[in-house]
């Protein structure tokens, strides 16, 4: 692959998934594109070429393709989609000349293969050519368009964009505003997510699957693979590459010397090679059309340096030719649907077919998990081993769940997650309709596996916690507790509430479920109800339809304690009725005994005495594993029932304004700034955040200078983060009416500090309230994150800090306020006045607007901002600028790479 030229923008390079599941690469127009273009063009249909030109062109000079090629990638700039070595789609955009007070424009053309056109490639070069456009300070595209071309007026309509048009000599003249708006963004995560999810589903339902490294060896990871496709009942055609027994028959398969001798589509290549050949088998699945690889064999990232650039071209050559993969290093894929039957893993227990979907991205962990679910008979409707995640990550397969109707919860068991941005958006859209459960494994907070690009994350463990708070993702701290929970969403309805029944046949044991329901949030109704330990099923069924019956009951905990060494399954039956009788969520507790819902629950997992018609509901052998899984599906069905609230559009934000500022700035200081003075102070004005005047001064005669101007009393500070609020060296003296006053607290202050001074400022005094800390931050890995917590002992001592991910809701913010251990100092505590909390909150969600806009703002901190009865205030702003690194989750559709 040839160098790319001096200024050739890199970063614009994307792989992307296409309407129909498959890849393709978007990058920048090179030179040496020249003899590329024109074959793209000799391909196009008349029709085309005259839509692209308004003129039949049946050859492009060479003077054309040197114009065409040979950009700045500045005022002019081109695109190309491509898929193996062809050109399928190429976008351009010519700025206009620069207008003083009016924002830049340019004029755009887009012209899509023929043989290609149906697949999204104009939404997803639009998307990629607005995106740098905005970087080069573009804001309006317009084209000229021929009436009868509907389907490019229809690329811009569909956009999402504000698009109006005119109409002179023939020809349209089409101009809309580029800046995302919510329904242009929206409009684009609905693409990404059905494109997303057809890819994963070619995986995932193949109609024919080739297993390359097929072996005649029995307990080889080649022969296993067949062995399971084959004795699983696959419903599609199998087929087996294996050059050295070609002509032969392996498990009733003929083996072929290569993919390319199969001589029809293949949906899914499952490669189990040595790792040096993999590549050539990739390659030789790109001949052959194939749709998807799942990639058993090792030695890639996981090796070092040599593997991870194994692993990336392994990746470059499948998403080239219209492929996603899973692994390197994968366990393997399953599907239970009775219409696939699709078992490519190397599971010695494969659980039975149900509704939990499941990723697992270890692949050693993947032999646990499977393990676990066929132990439980918690049915499984598709599992995923990503292994290194080379290319298919959890956001995928949750894009893929979000529409599959064979699936009713997802669990996904994650080591890192290299694009939390993303993750955070896709799971709380998963969740709002499938409850998301998540083992997050690790105490250090999200990473990215070996091989992927290099970003850590500079916040906080906790935000991790936050973030999938806020998008109502379960978590859980092991496999043990996700299949507790998986088992309850499954199994059973969501809870109306938190109110909760007891219902048992020991006291000892109804008292322990009480506990754990007070200590993990629950409110028990009425106490325990225990019903005498000799009872029969038909004493303790009478108390079970009582409790579903109660109108102030939205969940019943039935717990037993069988008098014999074994559970009576007329009793594990009865209370499977009752719970289904009653509609409401039901968890059990026979004590000792977790496998009452491994087949039905009248069997306790007894072959033979399973009654089919029995419906099932999760058992527990302790009542402490009951609650808490109970009580997580609670805290999801509230999060559930929230009313979502509505994005943050503050009155009065001027992000235009904004925008100018930074960027004036980050051009006069490209290494980053920290902006001070009039440039900070148009910055806050423009999006509306008060802050309160103040001067820096040098000595006394300036201070009361500037003490007159205020008005007093006022208040007298040091500058600089090392010193300011330091009651230890008396650097905030408050009050101070008069200039006798002043003059005192200078020299004093000076006094303190000696040789050292330092600079001084005054400001009016505000009025009394609470000092709360409002900061956003620009990280690597989330981008921006808002924190928010009360100033002083609360931060300082007990670290009580909230955190959340823009962009936010009106919801989000209230609850980010209301989240942190002092919020009662806000709301009227010990009676103390209610504050103005509104203010606050509007103050927080101007901060939210501004960093989700703006990642050149690397952080921005407003401390304290003085919340008082009426209004709240901004003391001091720090806003600290750099070149943006580029966000994990863009505003254009990508493959992560």
């Amino acid at each position: 692959m040839p160098l790319p030229p001096v200024g050739y923008p890199t970063r614009w390079e994307a792989d992307v998934a296409l309407r129909d599941g498959g890849t393709a690469h978007v990058r920048p127009i090179r030179p040496d594109d020249a003899d590329a273009v024109a074959a793209f063009h000799d391909r196009q249909s008349e029709e085309s070429r005259y839509f692209r030109f308004f003129a039949p062109m049946p050859r492009l000079s060479r003077r054309d393709l040197t114009r065409f090629t040979q950009v700045d990638h500045v005022d002019r700039v081109a695109l190309v989609a491509t898929v193996g070595q062809d050109i399928v789609g190429i976008a351009r955009f010519d700025a206009a000349p620069v207008r003083p007070g009016r924002p830049r424009s340019a004029e755009v053309a887009f012209n899509i293969s023929d043989a290609h056109q149906g697949r999204g490639l104009g939404s997803v070069l639009l998307e990629h050519l607005a995106a740098a456009a905005r970087e080069r300070g573009i804001r309006r595209f317009t084209a000229d368009v021929l009436p009868s071309n509907a389907k490019m007026i229809g690329v811009f309509r569909e956009a999402g964009f504000e698009v109006r048009q005119g109409y002179a000599d023939g020809v349209l003249d089409v101009s809309f505003d580029i800046d995302p708006t919510e329904r242009s963004v929206d409009v684009m995560r609905a693409r990404e997510q059905r494109a997303e999810a057809r890819s994963v589903t070619a995986l995932l339902t193949p109609a024919s699957v080739v297993v390359v490294g097929a072996r005649r060896t029995p307990g080889t990871v080649g022969h296993r693979l067949l062995a399971d496709l084959v004795a699983g009942g696959f419903a599609g055609r199998v087929h087996a590459v294996n050059a050295a027994g070609a002509g032969e028959d392996l498990l009733g398969v003929r083996l072929l010397a290569s993919v390319r001798e199969i001589g029809e589509p293949v949906d899914l290549a499952v490669v189990a090679v040595a790792p040096g050949t993999v590549l050539e088998a990739v390659q030789d699945c790109a001949a052959a059309g194939v749709r998807g690889l799942v990639v058993v064999s090792s030695g890639f990232a996981e090796t070092g340096p040599e593997g991870v650039e194994l692993q990336r071209e392994l990746v470059r050559i499948a998403r080239a030719n219209g492929m996603r993969v899973i692994g390197p290093n994968s366990f393997g894929v399953l599907n239970t649907d009775p219409a696939v039957r699709m078992n490519a893993t190397l599971a010695e227990d494969v659980p039975p077919p149900g509704r939990f979907g499941l990723f697992s991205q270890s692949g050693a962990l993947a032999v646990t998990v499977l393990s676990s679910a066929h132990r439980r008979g918690l049915g499984i409707s598709t599992f995923v081993s990503a292994g290194n995640r080379a290319d298919v990550s959890g956001n995928d397969l949750m894009q893929f769940w979000h529409d599959d109707e064979a699936t009713a919860a997802v669990g996904l068991y994650l080591e890192s997650v290299g694009n939390p941005r993303k993750f955070s958006r896709v799971a709380r859209g998963l969740a709002r309709r499938k409850p998301v459960i998540v083992v997050k494994s690790g105490a250090s907070g999200f990473g990215v596996p070996p091989g992927h690009t290099v970003r850590r994350s500079e916040v906080p463990f906790e935000v991790v916690d936050s973030m999938l708070r806020q998008a109502g993702v379960i978590r859980v701290e092991n496999v043990h507790q996700l299949f507790d929970v998986a088992q309850v969403t499954v199994e059973q309805p969501l809870p109306a509430g938190a109110r909760i029944a007891i219902v048992g046949n020991s006291d000892a044991l109804g008292t322990l479920a009480a506990d754990a329901c007070v200590s993990w949030g629950l409110q028990v109704v009425h106490g325990p109800t225990s019903v005498h330990p000799e009872a029969g099923v038909e004493v303790f069924t009478d108390a079970l339809r009582r409790a579903f019956a109660d109108p102030d009951v939205d969940a019943v905990v039935a717990s037993w304690v069988p008098p014999t060494a074994t559970v009576d399954a007329a009793v594990a039956t009865a209370v499977a009725r009752t719970a289904a009788e009653g509609g409401k969520t039901c968890v059990t507790c026979f004590l000792g005994t977790r496998s009452v819902s491994a087949a039905r629950v009248g069997s306790l997992g007894a072959e033979g005495s399973a009654d089919d018609d029995c419906p099932t509901v999760p058992s527990f052998p302790t009542p402490e594993d009951a609650v808490r899984a109970l009580a997580s599906v609670v805290r999801y069905a509230e999060w559930r029932r929230k009313d979502r609230g509505h994005p943050v559009a503050p009155d009065g934000v001027d992000l235009a304004t904004a925008r100018a500022v930074v960027e004036r700035a980050l051009a006069e200081h490209p290494d980053g700034t920290t902006l001070t003075g009039q440039a900070r102070d148009t910055l806050l004005q423009a999006v509306g955040i008060p802050v309160l005047p103040r001067a820096e001064v040098r000595g006394v005669a300036e201070a009361v200078e500037a003490a007159e101007r205020f008005g007093w009393p006022v208040a007298l500070k040091t500058v600089g983060e090392a010193l300011s609020g330091r009651q230890d060296l008396r650097g905030v003296r408050l009050g101070l009416s008069s200039p006798q006053a002043l003059r005192l607290a200078v020299e004093e202050m000076l006094a303190v500090f000696g040789d050292e001074a330092p600079t001084l400022a005054v400001q009016p005094m505000a009025p009394l309230g609470v000092p709360c800390l409002v900061r956003s931050i620009e990280d690597p890995l989330f981008g921006p994150v808002i924190a928010f917590g009360v100033e002083g002992d609360p931060i300082d001592l007990m670290g009580d800090v909230a955190y959340r991910i823009p962009p936010l809701t009106d919801v989000d913010v209230a609850d980010l306020v209301r989240s942190i251990k002092a919020a009662p100092k806000l709301f009227g505590h010990r009676g103390s006045p209610a504050l103005d909390v509104p203010a606050l909150q509007d103050v927080i969600a101007r901060v939210a607007v501004l960093a989700d806009a703006l990642p050149e703002i690397a952080e921005l901190r407003l401390t304290p901002v003085l919340v008082a009865e009426r209004g709240a205030t901004c003391l001091d702003v720090v806003v600290r600028l750099a070149a943006p690194q580029g966000r994990a989750d863009p505003d254009r559709r990508t493959l992560p790479l």
